[in-house]
């Protein structure tokens, strides 16, 4: 069936699918494959904020106790986080702060998480923690603005429902850490941005309404509402990754809506909501990242999400990221749009495809997005349905569309599509065929950047009545976008295709 699309819009795309990005921990930001896959995402795709873990770990080094004359003090030491976070403003963006995780000389226990040891136990003095959130956002201010820093969100913590991010996933503790901090926070600045709770997709029902409810008893400042979405099931381990089942694509919409049903009639109900993390699975090492399967099915997410929240963070923009471990191989499953070297996902296309539509939406479908821009260039994001069991999807599934075109004169449009799918844009799949080289040549890592291409071709399409007709075949896990534009025709009367070679015209 072929679909009319109208000329009028019938909405706005948001931009929330590109308000944030995750990152691996706040000091991987000094290295330099870190900054150059930084650089080449914002050339490309061009997110707004960026958030990641450890801002106030010991590899930053941003709290240094010692002791002077037989009394304890603290230095605030800034090197490291004014290093980074002018190299985020110089590549057009900024932070969105996670204030975490424990510095080790203000811990009160010796928990950790991640291979780098994050420690996740509450402070021994709340007094201490207020002084250096105080001094670090207080800091912030002094070097980039008050005016800019109050555009930066301030997320406190990171899930601490789960044991393993906050010691016992202690409710209390956490409502406590919170109301400290968010006061500290507003002790710099009260139009400051301050929020939480940054809860897990696991989450149970009560964490929300109860952190809610413990806010507005105390009146405790709270600026928006973040958690977290993922939907792969239990990691079934093998030497470095794992494997795991995953849910429909839908079941991340669902999370996305979650926060605004369970504050529904609290007095956060109108915030906004942020989920500061999203992925399929929740491993840095499990190989479905890597494949065009995944761009397939994060797609509908994409085209979808920002009529749920006011923004979602892919986690993350590049495989720099050493959460379970350094990497063994190129391609190891990472969370990445990017592999280390800057070598192209499918997802990174899929998010670079997202960045070609315009800001009107004409039609929108479970397998398509179409949007026209201010020149009246015709975007079509449109893909393949996915099996999450692990079926093989029928082939030859169409997307047949009508489209509009601006100015009543053109005869012809220009047709640009550039695809991903098994075949094409898929360096994943190159790097298998070519034996899955553990540390690619530079000239493997030539071909791994060929391979990651998207696929492209153009043609002239002829406009009848103000349309044109557009037939999208889409292949298996196949992710394509469709440029249509009305052509002016500038061609000079004397030109003869048939003269190429010297020939008479007939």
């Amino acid at each position: 069936m072929r679909i009319t699309v109208a000329e009028q819009p019938v909405g706005r795309l948001s931009d929330a699918w590109r308000l944030a990005v995750g990152t691996g921990r706040f000091d991987l930001a000094l290295r330099r494959d870190y900054q150059d896959s930084l650089a080449l995402v914002q050339r490309e795709i061009g997110f707004r904020y960026i958030r990641g873990h450890g801002l106030l770990s010991d590899g930053v080094g941003v709290h240094r106790p010692y002791d002077h004359q037989g009394q304890r003090h603290v230095r605030h030491a800034f090197g490291y986080l004014d290093q980074v976070v002018d190299a985020y403003l110089e590549l057009g963006i900024r932070p969105f702060v996670e204030l975490g995780f424990m510095p080790s000389g203000l811990a009160s226990g010796d928990q950790t998480v991640f291979w780098w040891r994050g420690n996740v136990t509450p402070p021994r003095s709340h007094t201490e923690w207020a002084d250096l959130v105080r001094a670090t956002i207080g800091h912030l201010v002094d070097r980039y603005g008050l005016h800019e820093v109050r555009g930066w969100p301030i997320e406190v913590w990171n899930e601490p429902d789960l044991k393993e991010f906050w010691q016992n996933a202690d409710a209390d503790a956490y409502h406590r850490l919170y109301e400290v901090t968010a006061h500290a926070v507003k002790d710099v600045d009260a139009d400051l941005q301050v929020g939480g709770p940054a809860l897990s997709p696991g989450a149970d029902d009560g964490w929300l309404p109860r952190f809610a409810e413990f806010v507005t008893d105390r009146s405790v400042p709270v600026d928006f509402v973040s958690r977290h979405a993922y939907t792969s099931g239990p990691a079934q381990h093998v030497p470095f990754g794992v494997h795991q089942t995953l849910a429909p694509p839908q079941r991340l919409l669902e999370q996305f809506a979650s926060p605004r049903r369970l504050l529904a009639g609290s007095a956060l109900a109108d915030l906004p909501v942020h989920i500061t993390e999203f992925n399929s699975s929740y491993r840095p090492d499990n190989p479905i990242h890597d494949t065009a399967f995944h761009a397939a099915y994060l797609a509908p997410v994409l085209a979808g999400g920002g009529d749920l929240v006011d923004s979602f963070a892919y986690w993350t923009f590049s495989d720099v990221f050493e959460e379970v471990g350094i990497p063994t191989a190129l391609f190891h499953g990472g969370f990445g749009l990017l592999t280390h070297r800057q070598i192209r996902k499918p997802t990174f296309h899929l998010y670079a495809f997202m960045n070609r539509l315009g800001p009107q939406i004409l039609a929108r479908g479970a397998d398509h997005l179409v949007t026209r821009d201010g020149t009246g260039r015709i975007a079509v994001l449109a893909w393949a349905s996915v099996d999450v069991t692990g079926g093989e999807p029928l082939d030859g599934h169409t997307v047949r569309l009508s489209l509009p075109v601006a100015g009543s004169a053109a005869r012809t449009a220009f047709l640009l599509r550039s695809s991903v799918s098994e075949e094409s844009g898929n360096a994943w799949r190159a790097w298998s065929e070519l034996g899955r080289p553990l540390s690619p040549t530079a000239r493997q890592l030539d071909v791994l950047r060929q391979a990651a291409e998207p696929g492209r071709r153009h043609s002239s399409l002829p406009v009848v009545g103000g349309r044109v007709e557009l037939d999208l075949h889409l292949a298996r896990h196949e992710v394509t976008l469709a440029e249509v534009s009305p052509v002016t025709d500038e061609t000079p009367p004397w030109w003869d295709e048939r003269r190429l070679l010297g020939g008479e015209p007939s």
